[in-house]
């Protein structure tokens, strides 16, 4: 917080730069309520007459409002402030649309609701206290659209497509009073299948989104891509109490099946093992297409994802088979607040490798293949203080063109999710590639991030790239980033090398600090007296008529992001670049580092159609 904040917190004095500017009779264009301002901060050493104390008398002949001194009801503006700052929340919602988020609030409602019958519905029992239930299969059998039907809304992607899924998707579901962890995982392949069948079973591409990578080293990631993914679905597998086992009904058993039912019963006979009889939406016809799956050795289940048909049995017998949590006894400290980081950035600028990096173990798989991950990896994280945090690892986000003429469904859902992603985070890690430096689609990735109201830090990956380094490089280099992403020249940068795992934690402690300063509350005195230095210095510009700006009032609304309403005069009469000085004023005088700030102008004097309307952010 800056010298001047501090200096306005002091009860006994009043910064004399303030009393200075203002010699009477000279009417300053602002009106100052006088509830606003402690009376022990309005007395001088001196016992000298207060300015600020007539400034509610002053009269301010240059106005074509008649009556602008008269006193202010506080307590409406505050009310009228929430009311603004939720009308442009609301507003700035519909703008910034997902195109699968109608659907996925519907499920979410649903989900609600369903949950009011639970027993354990109103105490939250933390993730790593929850057992935990794998799905695994072969691929394209529907793990991913049971994932959704049992957590509830679309967090997995499901497509119909083979290879969709490849790592660890986690969500929570209940049954009853029963609370547990579903963990999608991506299809387990044999060893018994050619590396052309494999490539083909996973979709895997070895020249899309691939430029500049040596066909050696593609066809090398492409040949660890299958073993990568089980190792995935094994780590699943092992954390787990309970395995879903889903096949497909309608195709019949294959050889795939029989090798994952006989590498379930050779590894894993202490597990409880459920085989679901996916896609069989006829429950008639269904109790025929389970019967062929018998051969596997487990007792099968009919059941529909899609429809949710038999899913009432499937999770009885999963219940069954876990073992009652017991709720911890400082249940009520867990509930604190949680932030969530998203890391987001173009393919292939090392996201997966920090998370990794983060957590200390391949929580997500790092491939060169473009495009590895397609869901929002959500992951549990607490760092060296004791701090929690909630790590969402996303899809690269390419340029909306190069998406909609590679013509992939799976690809733009990935980009959706990762734009959700963004809007359910706190703190979002932008993260570009050292020797790319800034590119246009990085510009519009931090558009979204600053229209979203989100706090930012700059990950400046693969740092160890940049050749010749010296004690200049990263002034340099922050120069360059600083100009070309203007739009946030108030995020931190940090420089890591996130494969050898240098200098990541300091993208926790960078982000920790945003959300502070973002969660931060200025109180309404010090907060009028920052902004009516700001005006003093520079007051908004006369129009051709001779007319001012006044400001009234200003209050902090909300926080996350910090948001400031204004009521002045006439918002019209204070253009954009008044407003920006006014923004940067407040970031000088008052810090909040890291995080966007909303401002506000909410006109009060002029009456008719104008009245009450607030004209935007800045």
């Amino acid at each position: 917080m800056s010298s001047l904040v501090q200096h306005l917190q002091a009860p006994t004095s009043i910064p004399k730069t303030l009393i200075s500017i203002y010699p009477f009779p000279f009417s300053p264009p602002f009106c100052f309520p006088r509830r606003t301002v402690p009376c022990s901060a309005l007395r001088t050493t001196h016992d000298r007459p207060d300015p600020f104390h007539e400034l509610d008398h002053l009269q301010f002949p240059d106005s074509d409002d008649e009556d602008e001194s008269e006193e202010l009801d506080v307590n409406t503006l505050e009310q009228e402030a929430k009311d603004a700052v939720e009308a442009y929340s609301t507003s700035l919602s519909r703008i910034l649309t997902i195109e699968d988020e109608k659907n996925d609030i519907k499920e979410t409602a649903k989900t609600r609701k369903r949950g009011k019958t639970g027993a354990n519905n109103n105490i939250r029992i933390p993730d790593n206290l929850l057992p935990r239930v794998a799905i695994v299969g072969r691929p394209n059998v529907g793990k991913s659209a049971l994932f959704n039907r049992l957590v509830g809304g679309n967090r997995a992607i499901v497509v119909d497509e083979p290879g969709v899924t490849r790592d660890r998707l986690y969500g929570r579901s209940y049954w009853g009073d029963r609370e547990f962890m579903v963990v999608d995982t991506g299809g387990v392949l044999t060893l018994s299948k050619s590396q052309a069948n494999v490539m083909e079973d996973l979709a895997i591409t070895t020249t899309v989104g691939m430029d500049g990578i040596p066909l050696a080293t593609r066809e090398a990631a492409v040949a660890r891509m299958p073993s990568m993914i089980e190792r995935q679905a094994v780590a699943a597998v092992e954390e787990s109490s309970v395995i879903i086992f889903v096949v497909d009904g309608q195709a019949g058993p294959s050889a795939a099946d029989e090798e994952i039912a006989v590498w379930l019963h050779r590894n894993y006979s202490d597990k409880c093992v459920i085989l679901a009889v996916n896609k069989c939406e006829s429950p008639r016809k269904g109790i025929l297409q389970a019967s062929e799956f018998w051969s596997l050795g487990f007792e099968p289940i009919p059941i529909s994802a899609i429809s949710g048909t038999g899913t009432g049995d499937l999770l009885e017998l999963v219940c069954s088979g876990l073992q009652k949590v017991e709720e911890p006894n400082n249940i009520g400290e867990e509930e604190d607040y949680v932030p969530a980081i998203s890391i987001v950035g173009r393919p292939n600028v090392g996201k997966s490798s920090i998370l990794n990096a983060l957590v200390g173990e391949d929580r997500t798989i790092v491939s060169p293949v473009s495009g590895t991950t397609r869901d929002a990896i959500d992951t549990e994280f607490t760092s060296a203080d004791g701090q929690k945090f909630q790590l969402i690892d996303t899809a690269g986000i390419r340029k909306r063109a190069a998406v909609a003429s590679a013509g992939s469904t799976t690809e733009a859902l990935s980009v959706n999710r990762a734009f959700r992603a963004i809007r359910r985070s706190d703190v979002v890690a932008l993260v570009i590639e050292a020797m790319a430096c800034i590119t246009e689609q990085d510009y519009k990735i931090a558009e979204r991030i600053e229209q979203e109201g989100k706090g930012c830090v700059i990950v400046v990956n693969k740092w160890d790239t940049i050749p010749n380094k010296n004690q200049q490089t990263a002034s340099y280099y922050e120069q360059d980033v600083r100009e070309k992403l203007r739009i946030l020249d108030w995020a931190p940068i940090v420089y890591s090398t996130a494969i050898a795992g240098q200098s990541v934690d300091k993208i926790i402690d960078a982000a920790s600090e945003v959300e502070k300063e973002r969660s931060r509350r200025l109180g309404t005195s010090i907060l009028n007296q920052v902004v009516l230095e700001a005006v003093a210095f520079k007051p908004p510009p006369r129009t051709r008529a001779g007319k001012r700006g006044r400001v009234y009032y200003c209050t902090q609304a909300a926080i996350r992001p910090p948001t400031f309403v204004f009521f002045v005069n006439d918002a019209k009469l204070f253009p954009e670049t008044y407003r920006r000085y006014m923004e940067r004023q407040l970031r000088t005088d008052a810090g909040f580092s890291g995080t966007p700030i909303r401002l506000l102008w909410r006109s009060r004097r002029r009456v008719g159609k104008d009245e009450g309307k607030s004209q935007g952010p800045k």
